[in-house]
């Protein structure tokens, strides 16, 4: 009897990781509300399918008020001798930011860089959903494709403005240019949020879907990183007939298995990584776990009572600042985090970073943008297992320096069976469109094209 009890452990220890690996069936795809509502009662009576032209506007008040209250900010707390951002936004450096902000921001100029691209409206599902459309004009023998392009927080739709003229540029060395659709996610910029609960990454997936087809489009290319990258990860596991192909700047697996293969390969690396001169991007365990729960406060806050932390950020243009640009630094240059200014200076302008948050604070977003996570990270969207099923829709994925996680494609092909390719590169952070927006369009188009031949190869196999 004792050998036996002896045994059995042992054997649970061998035969449990082949079960997890191996023997388990992935959960069924969950039905879904395709029309599931998410606005005010009242307008399910008449619903307006219409898409309308929309432009950004900052108001003269609006803009008073912001100065005003950029200009009476209380004297800030003095950060500690020595540091950097290591704290957090360095004290020191934001009356600078709030300055510039009121005294040399030029708002019209910059509503009318904001206003560059075809912006519009149209009701999905109860909620206006704003978005950037812009289609190329090509000649004969070019093929326009669609792409959306899904942004994250605490990011916005300008993330893709340096990006979009370089997508939807026509190419004698292709045979197709992008129509870019970029959205404002729903509670975020100037799309509308939902009035009750439950509006997660799966159900935004659900009104993207719709919103590309009130737009024409069956099938589309799909690109996305942070929330863009969950939401993505969802569209392509509830549509797959929907999605011709999916690049990711943020490709995550988060399942039992995945899970399982990390643990494995902490202890023999081999096993999990293809190429060990990536080892230090995902081992060891302990510095990658403490990097994370150093960088994600924010997303356990956020989670809980976003509400709460929503009313000074909503109320003081200097909180939200230091609460957004903050990531910008972090997120984008860690190795220098140390710096008095974070490293902010060493890719992104004052500008552009102060063009995203007027996104946020002429919307009045910042509340509603934030729920998406306790929205996201409960038992009910948990419940969909959504992470556990495969997905057909050939993939591609952009892994930055920065990124705050890293997966090998050996776990990636758990959840992308179909990986077509992915690029690693050996610098840029998780804004990676804003950052470096010639390499990101770069690897859209590498990744499409190969999207494309392998269609073309399926189709004359099929016939």
């Amino acid at each position: 009897m004792a050998r036996l009890l002896f045994i059995l452990p042992i054997l649970a220890l061998i035969f449990l990781p082949i079960y997890f690996l191996f023997l388990q069936s992935p959960p069924p795809v969950p039905n879904v509300d395709l029309a599931e509502w998410w606005g005010p009662e009242s307008g399910k009576a008449k619903q307006d399918t219409s898409v309308k032209p929309f432009k950004i506007s900052f108001g003269e008040t609006t803009i008073k008020d912001l100065k005003d209250r950029l200009l009476r900010t209380r004297p800030l707390t003095p950060p500690l001798e020595g540091v950097g951002f290591d704290y957090g936004f360095n004290t020191n450096e934001i009356d600078s930011w709030l300055k510039y902000w009121a005294n040399d921001y030029k708002f019209k100029e910059r509503e009318t860089f904001l206003n560059q691209f075809p912006q519009f409206k149209t009701n999905i599902q109860g909620l206006d959903i704003h978005f950037i459309r812009v289609t190329p004009k090509v000649p004969a023998g070019v093929e326009v494709v669609p792409l959306l392009l899904l942004h994250g927080w605490p990011g916005s739709v300008r993330e893709f403005y340096e990006s979009i003229p370089l997508l939807t540029a026509v190419s004698k060395d292709r045979d197709f240019a992008f129509e870019v659709i970029a959205p404002s996610l729903p509670g975020y910029g100037f799309s509308d949020p939902a009035v009750r609960p439950g509006l997660g990454a799966a159900e935004i997936g659900i009104v993207m879907k719709n919103l590309m087809n009130r737009l024409g489009y069956k099938q589309f290319y799909l690109q996305g990183g942070d929330w863009g990258a969950l939401i993505g990860n969802c569209m392509v596991t509830l549509f797959p007939k929907d999605i011709l192909g999916y690049h990711t700047n943020m490709p995550l697996v988060m399942s039992q298995k995945s899970t399982l293969f990390e643990l494995i390969g902490s202890v023999f690396p081999s096993l999990v990584l293809d190429d060990m001169n990536l080892y230090e991007r995902m081992y060891p365990l302990s510095t990658r776990f403490a990097n994370l729960l150093r960088e994600t406060g924010y997303m356990h806050i956020q989670s809980t009572k976003p509400d709460t932390v929503g009313v000074g950020l909503s109320d003081s243009p200097a909180g939200l600042l230091a609460y957004i640009i903050e990531k910008f630094a972090t997120w984008t240059r860690p190795d220098l985090m140390s710096k008095p200014n974070g490293g902010l200076d060493s890719r992104f302008t004052k500008d552009q970073l102060i063009d995203n948050l007027m996104m946020y604070w002429t919307s009045r977003a910042i509340t509603t943008s934030m729920r998406l996570y306790s929205e996201n990270f409960n038992k009910r969207a948990l419940d969909m297992k959504l992470d556990e099923i495969p997905t057909p829709v050939p993939t591609w994925g952009l892994q930055t320096k920065y990124e705050l996680g890293y997966q090998p494609p050996s776990l990636l092909k758990i959840k992308f069976p179909n990986l077509v390719g992915t690029t690693v590169l050996h610098e840029a952070g998780h804004f990676v469109a804003l950052e470096l927006p010639e390499v990101f369009t770069n690897d859209v188009i590498k990744a499409v094209t190969e999207f494309r031949k392998l269609q073309k190869k399926n189709v004359k196999t099929d016939l």
